[in-house]
């Protein structure tokens, strides 16, 4: 009878999953801040397109992170 194979390096892993994931949602924080701050600067006449791109990608967003967690 074979020995099991060691499982530490996938607890290690389970382990820095999460920490992945909060750098992740932080830098998408910062850069929708960032785009944010630069489109109110440009003025509303912009407002309406970027608020459907930014809708769009919130969407598209949410629905890769749904189907990838299923997986």
């Amino acid at each position: 009878m074979a020995t099991p194979p060691t499982l530490a390096a996938d607890a290690v892993l389970g382990l820095l999953v999460p920490l992945w994931q909060w750098a992740i949602g932080l830098l998408v924080l910062v850069t929708v801040v960032l785009s944010a701050r630069k489109l109110l600067m440009r003025g509303p006449s912009r407002m309406g397109g970027a608020l459907l791109l930014v809708g769009g990608a919130v969407v598209a967003l949410t629905a890769l992170s749904y189907l990838l967690d299923s997986l």
